[in-house]
């Protein structure tokens, strides 16, 4: 196997999960370009970065050596194509609109250079779908981080059909590279995460809305019975309410199974705003 050099990483997408990567990418020596079509959403990106390495640095988990290189690695930047123009992987982390994956990642095939990795950190939406008529397509793979990306091991790579055995390679030296434990999963709907992940969320949700029990008991249950270091609803206040509604709609959609639905409850607590803990309030009340 040909040893796939990453030192030069570009995110494109400054949220929760770009900043994440980002972070991690920029701790393991890599030089990062952190890119939101808004220039002070980037540099605001890396303020919260900042806040996330000084925490770490109180816990003793990071040196204050180690949080001043890690932000020193990292440039903001409202450019994608140029940003794109000199990386080894760019890792796309906007919204999960099909449309927007797809613009993106025909600008990208256009401006990284060719022996670039391009990841999607999508979710859910088919790699297949996403890569359709790029002329880059064998070099398009699934990168799917899981939140707080600096604290979780996993990284899901799901390769398409047109994605080649080299970029399969390559991605996985990356995940490694960056201090994770990757699994290799094929395209289908929800990959193998967010499927069985989602499935058992949503039965927790109609578990609550039967009054079968408390939110918080129904998280302890899997907490303390079968080991799960986070219960499925606190999970869901985590990833946000608006995001599992979606990806549960597309897999009931692309799957035909009722076991995807989503419950009333969930479709009520989106339409009222409360989606989780980026809300301030989801299945748990995060108030002050």
């Amino acid at each position: 196997m040909t040893e796939f050099v990453s030192q030069r990483v570009t995110v494109i997408g400054a949220g929760t999960m770009g900043r994440g990567i980002a972070q991690v990418a920029a701790s393991t020596g890599r030089a990062v370009v952190l890119v939101d079509a808004d220039q002070e959403a980037a540099e605001r990106a890396l303020t919260s970065i900042a806040g996330s390495l000084e925490r770490a640095v109180t816990k003793g988990r990071v040196t204050e050596q180690q949080r001043a290189a890690t932000l020193a690695a990292i440039t903001p930047s409202a450019d994608a194509a140029q940003a794109a123009s000199g990386a080894d992987v760019v890792v796309e982390a906007v919204p999960e609109d099909l449309g927007l994956k797809q613009r993106l990642l025909s600008t990208l095939a256009e401006s990284a250079p060719s022996h670039c990795l391009l990841g999607t950190n999508t979710s859910s939406l088919p790699i297949g779908a996403i890569s359709a008529g790029n002329p880059a397509a064998e070099r398009i793979i699934g990168l799917h981080f899981f939140n707080p990306v600096p604290a979780m091991k996993l990284v899901e790579i799901v390769r398409g059909e047109a994605t080649s055995q080299d970029c399969v390679d390559a991605a996985r030296q990356f995940a490694l590279a960056l201090g994770k434990d990757p699994i290799i999963v094929k395209d289908s709907p929800g990959f193998a995460t967010s499927r069985l992940g989602v499935l058992l969320g949503l039965e927790a949700m109609r578990m609550l809305q039967e009054g079968v029990a408390s939110a918080a008991d129904i998280d302890k249950a899997m907490e303390l019975g079968y080991r799960h270091p986070m219960g499925p609803l606190k999970l869901t206040d985590l990833v946000g309410l608006d995001v599992r509604l979606a990806i549960a709609e597309h897999l009931h959609t692309e799957l035909g199974s009722e076991a995807f639905a989503p419950p009333q409850i969930l479709r009520d607590m989106v339409a009222a705003g409360d989606i989780g803990k980026k809300s301030g309030k989801g299945f748990y009340d995060y108030g002050s």
